[in-house]
């Protein structure tokens, strides 16, 4: 039996049918929060277990880096849902389940007899959430919704990748997956919505996140720069189209982002560079007068930037203007924020001799302690445990009914 995690989701079981990366990300947030996520994997596990990066010394290799980072706090029943016995037991956990999450192609799960509408006949306050690249055709059928997607396939259909890059070189994906992550994201509040009606109101509900309309979304700004004055937003850098200054530029060992857009930082960025007389230049007064005479403020920054290092800058501007290093991930773990804010955090890792090192969540309350990390598990670790569990709350069930 499952001890209860801490955690505000902690009377909330998740059945994750999830893989790869939209998904699994979904899964875990609710993991962090204290839900009781069961991952369903078939016999030869997720796809990514074998992905790796893997420690030198990890001889068994259940799983690398990858799967460690986004299936924490989850335990693994493996089923085979292409015969009815994996079926029938699929059946049995969602019953008692609040959540199922998925992120199969369309129609996968209706061919496996295992549709939305056959889950809620066996729990009418199921809440099922669908992860796809094009979206489910409850909600809206996409030309395109029997397509496959991956990450860099929404990034480049919901232009992301249009406006990512320098200008006059080829488009750029971001380096991170926020082609999966953020319709994971919004999964997650979809979903939590949809259990907290289910509580108030005792009805389920299908929520259904297309990755591409995600990604639309979070690239609000091209949409309204189109509409209100026919612009075509393209590449241009590190720089902003309605903001300026807001860049990357150079110091003397590397980069700093600094964003001074509004009068008052613009005014005291002025100060620190020794160009207090540009807080008042009529080419410089303002943000459009910055944004109209971009490349002279821009020098004006990158005079005063390249002369010195990134600590000399960051310790002038810091807790004044906006301003940042461009940090690589051996700053981020020399960093004191990151350490005040225990961001990243140690877990055991099987077949390793020591503890490896995942970003933590990022999410936490001022009343509660923080929910500790649990490894990822193993194929099929917790399979006999949570069969005989929920085996055990259906008998249970059954006799409060014959009382």
């Amino acid at each position: 039996m499952r001890s209860p995690a801490a955690g505000p989701l902690n009377d909330v079981v998740v059945i994750d049918l999830t893989t790869m990366l939209a998904g699994p990300f979904a899964t875990m947030v609710l993991g962090d929060l204290g839900a009781d996520v069961i991952k369903v994997e078939p016999p030869h596990g997720d796809f990514i277990r074998e992905q790796g990066p893997f420690a030198p010394d990890d001889e068994l290799r259940a799983f690398g880096g990858y799967f460690q980072s986004v299936n924490r706090n989850k335990r693994s029943v493996v089923l085979d849902l292409t015969t009815e016995e994996g079926r029938a037991s699929l059946l049995e956990l969602v019953a008692h389940a609040d959540v199922v999450v998925e992120n199969f192609r369309h129609g996968v799960m209706d061919r496996l007899g295992l549709s939305y509408e056959r889950l809620q006949e066996k729990n009418p306050h199921l809440v099922y959430a669908a992860i796809r690249g094009f979206g489910d055709e409850r909600t809206g059928s996409s030309p395109m919704r029997d397509w496959p997607a991956y990450d860099i396939t929404v990034q480049a259909l919901s232009g992301l990748m249009e406006i990512t890059g320098e200008p006059d070189r080829p488009p750029i994906k971001t380096g991170p997956g926020l082609g999966d992550t953020v319709p994971a994201l919004f999964a997650v509040i979809g979903l939590l919505s949809a259990v907290h009606r289910a509580r108030r109101d005792g009805v389920g509900g299908f929520v259904d996140v297309s990755m591409y309309d995600a990604m639309l979304a979070m690239c609000e700004r091209t949409v309204y720069q189109h509409s209100y004055n026919g612009d075509v937003p393209t590449r241009q850098g590190n720089s902003h189209p309605l903001l300026c200054p807001f860049d990357v530029v150079p110091a003397a060992d590397g980069w700093v982002s600094i964003a001074a857009p509004g009068n008052n930082h613009w005014q005291q960025l002025c100060a620190a560079i020794g160009r207090p007389e540009l807080s008042t230049d009529e080419r410089t007064r303002d943000n459009v007068s910055r944004l109209a005479n971009r490349d002279f403020t821009m020098s004006a920054v990158t005079a005063w930037t390249t002369t010195r290092t990134k600590d000399q800058i960051v310790e002038t501007l810091g807790g004044k203007v906006p301003v940042a290093p461009v940090n690589t991930v051996e700053d981020i773990y020399a960093d004191p924020h990151v350490r005040a804010r225990n961001m990243l955090v140690e877990v055991d890792h099987p077949g390793v001799s020591h503890p490896l090192t995942i970003a933590n969540s990022p999410i936490k309350f001022a009343d509660a302690p923080p929910t500790q990390i649990r490894r990822a598990p193993l194929l099929g670790e917790h399979t006999d445990e949570v069969l005989a569990q929920f085996d055990n709350a259906t008998t249970a069930f059954q006799l409060e009914e014959t009382r």
